[in-house]
């Protein structure tokens, strides 16, 4: 199983990882990243990394 988490200091609410991994990821108010589901594991660990990837401050790490 993998942790997923959000450094809530480096988001600044691009908004790709809940556009590109919706079951995992939400908004805030302002638009910033949210985790949902924070142990993740097949499927959802596939798109927890997809939204690791795609985030242009790196505010979201997986933890194995």
């Amino acid at each position: 199983m993998t942790r997923v988490a959000v450094d809530a200091d480096l988001c600044t609410g691009h908004g790709r990882c809940y556009s590109l991994a919706p079951e995992v990821f939400d908004a805030d108010d302002v638009g910033h990243c949210v985790v949902l589901v924070e142990d993740v594991s097949g499927e959802l660990e596939e798109q927890a990394a997809i939204g690791e990837k795609n985030c242009p401050e790196h505010a979201i790490t997986l933890l194995r």
